[in-house]
C-alpha cells in the first residue's frame, strides 16, 4: 500500500532558533534554502515493524508531540499506528522504534460537548482519516472527524505547540495526567491552574525507565470559559493522584485556540524559563506560525547537511523522500535533556548543571545506535557528538558506570554491551574535541571492569561468559554469548582510544581482551557456540535457532560480530575461501518450517535488515574482494526494504540506527567497524550526493556517479580527487578535507576496482 504524504514546497522564513539545551547552532551550511522539511514523510515506518511516531520535533528535540491512538500493543509502541482509526489524545514525549512502550507524558484532547468515550482503555477519543491527515519535519496536521476539529503540532526544543481550529459552540480541553499506554504507569501526577489561561504542575511514572520525573506548564492563547480539574485516588495509603483538567471554551465557528507546553525534568520553574526563553513575546495566535518557520528552518539547516540530486521519475522523488526521512529519523533522539539554564535531572536523582559550552542529552540507544548512528554525528554535526559524550561522561559520574540504554534519568538497562565505550572512542579518534579524554579513558575502562555487572567477571577470568551462570541484572535473558562477542568489540574500541592517547599499558590489556571472542568459536561446527562455567558446549547446537545465549539473533547472524578482526575470523574458518562461503550462504540460505521471531524482519537469507547485528555484514564482501556481491545485496536492501510508505521499514526504527544505515548506505559507503574511521564502498543510490563539512567556510564532500542507474549498480573504477583509489574505503579524514569521489558505474558483475 503505498501512501503519497501532501507536500507543501514553500521555503521556510528565517526565525528564531530554539534555546533549549544551551541554544546548540547547526552545523550546516547557511547557503542552501532547500525546502528539506518537506522532503520528509513522518509516516514513514508508522506501519509493520518500525514503530515511528508521525508528530512534531526540532532536531534532538526534549518534545516529541504526536498524536496517541489510545490502545496498548507492541504495534503502538510508540503511541500511533497507521492502520488505527482513532486517536485519543496528543501527548508530548515518544520513543522512536524502540519496541518499548513508554513516555506518552502529558495528554491533550480537544473535543466538542458532548464528546465520546469508550471503555478503558481507549476512553475519550475520535475517529480520524488518513486523508485529512498531513505531516513533514516539524508539522503534524488531522482532523478530528467526530468533533470535526483540526488540530495542528510543531515543537521547539523545549515546547510542544497545539493549535486548534473549533467548528463553533461548546468545546473542551482534556489534560489528562492519569492517562498510560504499555509499560507506562502514572506514579503521582498535579495540576494546578495558576491563571485564567495557564495550568503547571507534574506527572510521575515508571515503565521501562524507573523513577521519571516530567514538569510542565501549559499557556492557552485564550481564557478559558471553565476549569474543572480531577484526581483519582492511585494509592490511596502514599497520596498519589492521576490529575485530569478539563477546561472548556466556548467558541465560535472557525475559532482558533493555541496552547503552548514546555516540559522539565528538573521543576516546573525550569519549564517556566523554558516557555519564557522560547516564546518571550508569549502565547497569541500568531505563535504557531512563527514556530513552525523556526522549526521548518532548523529541520532545512540539519538535513541541508548533505544534498543529493534525485532524477525526476517517481522513483527518484521517492528515493529522495526515503533518504530525507531517513535523516530525520537519525536525528530524533538521542534527545535534549538539560533545560534553557543548563539544569537536569541525573541518574542519582540529584539536580545537576552544564555550562555554556555544552548540552545534556538523554535518551542512548546503544546497542543500536554505536553502529551507523553515532558515526553519522561525527560527521555531520560534531558539537552534538561531543556533547553527546559529555553527557555520557556526566551520566558515568552520576551513576557509576556508562549508559547502557539510558532516558529520562534512568537506566533501563536493556540490551548488552557497554557500547557507549565505542561511541567515545569513535569520537576521540576522529578528533572529536569539548571533553577530557583522560576522563573518557577512565570512564571506558572502569566500565569494562565492573565485575559483578552483567557477567564481565566471569568474561575477564574465562575469556567468555558462561550460559549456566545467572545473572542478577538481566534474569529474564542470558545473551551470554552474544555479551562475549559485544564485549570483545567494545574492549577493542577501548584498546584503540588507550593507544592513541600512550596508554600502551591499557591498549595492551584490552586488545587481549578483544580476543576473546575466539573462546566461543566451535571448530566442529565453525559458528560461534554458547559454553556453560565447565567449558562444555550448549547441545545439539543448531545456528539456525534463536536460543537464550543469542540476543534477539541466531548463530548465522552473530557469526559475524569480530569485524574487527576479521583475519582472525578467516583464520578460524580456514581462510578466506572458507569465509566467502560462509556468507553466501548467509544470504542464500532460508530453512524450511523456521517460525521468525518480531524482531528478525527484512530478511535475506538469513540477514536480517531489520535488527542491528546485521548490519555490516554485507559490507564484508569487500575484505573478501567481491565489492559487486555487496553492490547486489544492498542494492536489494535500499530499494526493497526502505520504501516511501508507512510499512517502509523493515524493523524497529531503535532511535535512528535504522534510517542511519540507509543514509550512509544510499551515499555509497558505510562505517562496517564502527571505529575504525574507515568507510567501506557499497553502491550510491544517487548519482550525486554532497555533504557540507560543518565547521568550515564551504569544504564540502562530493561522490559523483552519473553514471547510476537501476541496473548500473557495481562501481567498475574509483577516483578520489581525480587519483585511482586502489582500496575499497574511504577514510574520515579525506570527508573531511572535501573533494569528489568519481565512481564509474556499470551493470556488469566482476568489477574489482582496488
Amino acid at each position: 500500500m503505498t501512501h503519497l504524504i501532501r507536500i507543501a514546497l514553500a521555503i521556510a522564513p528565517a526565525a528564531l532558533l530554539c534555546s533549549c539545551g544551551s541554544g546548540k547552532q547547526s552545523a550546516t551550511t547557511d547557503a542552501d534554502t532547500t525546502a528539506y522539511h518537506a522532503l520528509v514523510n513522518p509516516l514513514i515506518g508508522t506501519d509493520f515493524t518500525g514503530n515511528t511516531y508521525p508528530g512534531a520535533q526540532v532536531p534532538f528535540g526534549m518534545v516529541q508531540l504526536s498524536p496517541d491512538n489510545g490502545l496498548p500493543g507492541w504495534d503502538r509502541i510508540s503511541g500511533y499506528y497507521y492502520p488505527d482509526s482513532t486517536i485519543a489524545g496528543f501527548s508530548h514525549t515518544h520513543l522512536s522504534g524502540t519496541g518499548a512502550g513508554d513516555l506518552y507524558d502529558i495528554s491533550f484532547m480537544p473535543v466538542m460537548i458532548p464528546w465520546k468515550e469508550a471503555e478503558a482503555p481507549l476512553g475519550i477519543h475520535s475517529k480520524f482519516s488518513h486523508d485529512e491527515e498531513d505531516a513533514s519535519a516539524g508539522y503534524y496536521k488531522v482532523r478530528l472527524a467526530d468533533y470535526d476539529i483540526t488540530v495542528e503540532l510543531t515543537a521547539t526544543e523545549c515546547t510542544g505547540v497545539q493549535r486548534y481550529t473549533f467548528p463553533g459552540g461548546e468545546a473542551a480541553v482534556i489534560v489528562n495526567l492519569a492517562k498510560a499506554m504499555n509499560w507506562d504507569a502514572t506514579v503521582d501526577s498535579r495540576i494546578d491552574a495558576v491563571s485564567d489561561n495557564t495550568i503547571e504542575g507534574y506527572r510521575f511514572s515508571n515503565g521501562w525507565a524507573r523513577n521519571q520525573q516530567l514538569y510542565f506548564v501549559s499557556t492557552f492563547s485564550k481564557d478559558w470559559d471553565k476549569i474543572e480539574i480531577d484526581s483519582t485516588a492511585i494509592d490511596h495509603e502514599a497520596g498519589t493522584y492521576g490529575y485530569v483538567a478539563k477546561i472548556y471554551f466556548n467558541t465560535t465557528p472557525g475559532e482558533v485556540i493555541t496552547v503552548a507546553t514546555a516540559l522539565s525534568a528538573v521543576d516546573v520553574e525550569g519549564a517556566a524559563k523554558n516557555l519564557r526563553a522560547e516564546h518571550p513575546d508569549g502565547i497569541s495566535d500568531t505563535t504557531f506560525d512563527t514556530t513552525l518557520a523556526a522549526a521548518q528552518a532548523r529541520w532545512d539547516k540539519e538535513l541541508g547537511a548533505i544534498a543529493v540530486e534525485a532524477d525526476t521519475t517517481q522513483v527518484g522523488r521517492d528515493d529522495e523522500v526515503t533518504f530525507y526521512t531517513a535523516l530525520y529519523h537519525s536525528m530524533l533522539a538521542p534527545t535534549i535533556y538539560s533545560d534553557v539554564d543548563g539544569r537536569y535531572r541525573g541518574p542519582d536523582g540529584k539536580i545537576h548543571s552544564t555550562d555554556d559550552k555544552w548540552t545534556n542529552y538523554s535518551t542512548f540507544s546503544l546497542w543500536d545506535t554505536y553502529r551507523a548512528a553515532h558515526p553519522l554525528y561525527t560527521l555531520i554535526d560534531p558539537k552534538a557528538a561531543s556533547d553527546m559524550v559529555q553527557s555520557m561522561l556526566a551520566f558515568y559520574e552520576q551513576n557509576g558506570r556508562l549508559p547502557v540504554w539510558n532516558f529520562q534519568g534512568s537506566e533501563t538497562d536493556m540490551m548488552i554491551g557497554y557500547h557507549a565505550a565505542a561511541a567515545i572512542a569513535d569520537a576521540y579518534l576522529k578528533g572529536i574535541g569539548g571533553f577530557d579524554p583522560e576522563k573518557a579513558l577512565e570512564a571506558c575502562v572502569a566500565t569494562a571492569n565492573l565485575d559483578p555487572y552483567r557477567g564481565i567477571g566471569l568474561y575477564k577470568e574465562k575469556g567468555y561468559i558462561p550460559y549456566d551462570v545467572k545473572d542478577p541484572y538481566n534474569e529474564a535473558d542470558d545473551w551470554s554469548m552474544s555479551r562475549t562477542l559485544e564485549y570483545a568489540y567494545d574492549d577493542y574500541a577501548i584498546a584503540r582510544m588507550a593507544e592513541k592517547m600512550g596508554r600502551d599499558s591499557i591498549a595492551q590489556v584490552f586488545y587481549a581482551r578483544s580476543q576473546n571472542y575466539r573462546n566461543l568459536f566451535d571448530p566442529a561446527t565453525r559458528f560461534f557456540r554458547p559454553r556453560d562455567s565447565k567449558g562444555g558446549w550448549w547441545p545439539s547446537y543448531n545456528p539456525d535457532d534463536y536460543i537464550a545465549p543469542i540476543c534477539e539473533s541466531n548463530g548465522w547472524q552473530y557469526f559475524w560480530a569480530p569485524v574487527h578482526d576479521l583475519d582472525g575470523l578467516s583464520e578460524l574458518m580456514g581462510g578466506k575461501e572458507a569465509l566467502t562461503l560462509r556468507l553466501d550462504s548467509m544470504m542464500t540460505y532460508t530453512p524450511e518450517g523456521t517460525e521468525l521471531p518480531i524482531f528478525s524482519t527484512g530478511m535475506v537469507g538469513q540477514y536480517a535488515q531489520g535488527n542491528e547485528p546485521s548490519h555490516h555484514v554485507i559490507y564484508l564482501y569487500n575484505y573478501l574482494r567481491q565489492p559487486w556481491m555487496a553492490a547486489r545485496y544492498l542494492n536489494q536492501v535500499m530499494t526493497d526494504l526502505y520504501t516511501n510508505t508507512p510499512e517502509g521499514l523493515s524493523g524497529n526504527e531503535d532511535c535512528g540506527q535504522m534510517s542511519a544505515w540507509y543514509v550512509w548506505s544510499a551515499l555509497g559507503f558505510y562505517p562496517a567497524d564502527a571505529v575504525s574511521g574507515r568507510y567501506e564502498l557499497g553502491t550510491p543510490r544517487f548519482r550525486k550526493a554532497t555533504i557540507n563539512i560543518p565547521g568550515t567556510d564551504g569544504t564540502t564532500f562530493t561522490v559523483s556517479a552519473p553514471g547510476r542507474s537501476s541496473e548500473n549498480i557495481y562501481i567498475k573504477s574509483a577516483r578520489l580527487n581525480g587519483e585511482p583509489l586502489t582500496r575499497s574505503y574511504i577514510t574520515h579524514e579525506e570527508i573531511l578535507n572535501g573533494g569528489t569521489l568519481e565512481l564509474e558505474m556499470t551493470s556488469e558483475e566482476g568489477n574489482i576496482w582496488y
